[in-house]
């Protein structure tokens, strides 16, 4: 701080940079374990499993393009 208690300088790491291994690694079991939904179903697990990791990019939500490629699965 300067002698006018003023900042110089900071630093700033956003919880996003902090959270986003974590995000994948949850976004990944999340959707993978409902691959027997339907995608509008799919989508808005993985929005709400971001939003538990990150509520500030629960405005941005929208930026989350999912595409289901089922390969044969059973049943």
């Amino acid at each position: 701080m300067s002698a006018d208690d003023s900042v110089e300088a900071a630093r700033i790491v956003p919880p996003t940079a902090q959270n986003q291994p974590s995000i994948e690694a949850d976004l990944e079991a999340v959707a993978t374990s409902l691959l027997d939904q339907p995608e509008e179903v799919i989508r808005r697990r993985c929005e709400l499993s971001i939003n538990n990791h990150d509520p500030c990019i629960s405005y941005a939500i929208h930026f989350l393009k999912l595409s289901v490629h089922r390969a044969c699965m059973p049943g």
